[in-house]
């Protein structure tokens, strides 16, 4: 498959998966949008949060199911380590099932929800059983779709501030993309102690290293993608843990299951999972921009490319010394990881819709039987009594 079927949304329509592509191809113009919408919003953002974050008493929960939860994990310890409040990462489909473990009627609580469509059953659900069990309870929606359930629940409620997305960050096709990658930059943005303009010059610069990434991988990527390896491994660390599991999550969705993809951490892998490596096997580490994570990081990829096992052993992160060459490395700004994690997710998203299409499957429904939806069915809330 050439690589310039990306931009060339005509051949991505026969192909059927013109949504995607186009999604992930117009991140770096949502990310500029995304700072316009924030610029306008930061006053009641901050009338929102108020002092809330400098209470040590105080809890905030980021969550969210699949992607989205993915989205919260990889901000949260990002946020927890610049204020006093509490501020950890909670999966929707881990707080209805237990909610008596991390809620308390006492201890108030700031729900942070992630939504592309606002229309899920976990993320009502979630909001209905924190306002339910928790005495001094605050909804902060972070939402793609106006008129998705959270954002018509949460209007003209005192305790509730929707924050919407560029419009077009809605993604049509089935796997979260520009979505994601807005509404990460987005909370981080928001949350972030840094003086307004210059957490707004950062979405700027990302978009501005972004579109060299969609330049620069787009031939490596395209020919990776028609290499048949049946498992792909994404190793992270830190919060680009999360960020490995999202990966892999996109190459799960957008193969229907017909490539394995798994993640874990690079000092993890070897506890076990690396019993998993064949030559049918590609590992991708995500590179951290901590030095002392890159050691480790380093010091698994050598061990890998010397034990030779894995099909192939690649990295994708900001450009350093240590960067073998086929690795994909960008010259990205001086951030924390999960400021950086979108980039690095690019190059994942793309390997994941162009192995699709060379598997023959429709990027953009890759699943026409319904086994699996855009919007998650089938879901029966039940009540903690």
């Amino acid at each position: 498959m050439d690589a310039s079927l990306l931009p060339d949304l005509s051949a991505w329509q026969r192909l059927g998966g013109a949504h995607t592509a186009r999604e992930i191809a117009q991140q770096p113009e949502l990310w500029e949008q995304l700072a316009q919408v924030l610029e306008q919003n930061r006053a009641r953002i901050d009338a929102f949060l108020g002092d809330w974050l400098r209470q040590p008493g105080h809890r905030v929960i980021f969550t969210g199911a699949g992607s989205s939860g993915f989205i919260a994990e990889m901000v949260a310890d990002q946020i927890n380590a610049q204020w006093p409040a509490e501020v950890r990462a909670l999966h929707t489909t881990t707080l209805l099932t237990h909610p008596s473990l991390y809620l308390q009627r006492d201890r108030p609580t700031l729900l942070v929800s992630f939504a592309r469509s606002g229309s899920s059953p976990e993320s009502t659900a979630a909001v209905d059983l924190v306002r339910e069990r928790v005495a001094d309870a605050r909804f902060l929606d972070i939402t793609c779709n106006g008129e998705g359930e959270l954002a018509r629940r949460g209007r003209d409620r005192a305790d509730t501030l929707t924050l919407l997305m560029p419009p077009l960050s809605c993604d049509r096709a089935f796997a979260m993309t520009s979505s994601l990658s807005c509404m990460q930059l987005a909370a981080l943005a928001a949350f972030d102690t840094a003086p307004w303009p210059q957490r707004l010059q950062r979405l700027h610069d990302l978009a501005a290293h972004l579109r060299d990434a969609l330049d620069d991988w787009a031939a490596p990527v395209a020919a990776l993608a028609q290499s048949p390896y049946t498992r792909v491994i994404y190793l992270g660390s830190g919060p680009l843990e999360s960020l490995a599991r999202e990966a892999a999550l996109k190459l799960l969705e957008l193969t229907a299951g017909r490539v394995l993809a798994l993640a874990n951490t690079p000092l993890g892998f070897r506890h076990g999972p690396k019993s998993t490596l064949d030559g049918d096997t590609l590992v991708v580490v995500l590179r951290s921009a901590e030095a002392v994570a890159r050691r480790y990081e380093q010091d698994l990829l050598d061990e890998l490319r010397r034990d030779g096992i894995a099909g192939r052993v690649l990295s994708v992160g900001p450009a350093r010394d240590e960067a073998a060459d086929g690795d994909f490395s960008l010259d990205a700004p001086a951030l924390p990881d999960p400021w950086l994690a979108p980039l690095w997710l690019s190059m994942a998203q793309r390997y994941a819709l162009l192995r699709s299409a060379a598997l023959g499957l429709t990027p953009d429904n890759p699943f026409p039987d319904g086994t699996v939806n855009r919007v998650v069915q089938g879901v029966i809330v039940h009540r903690h009594d």
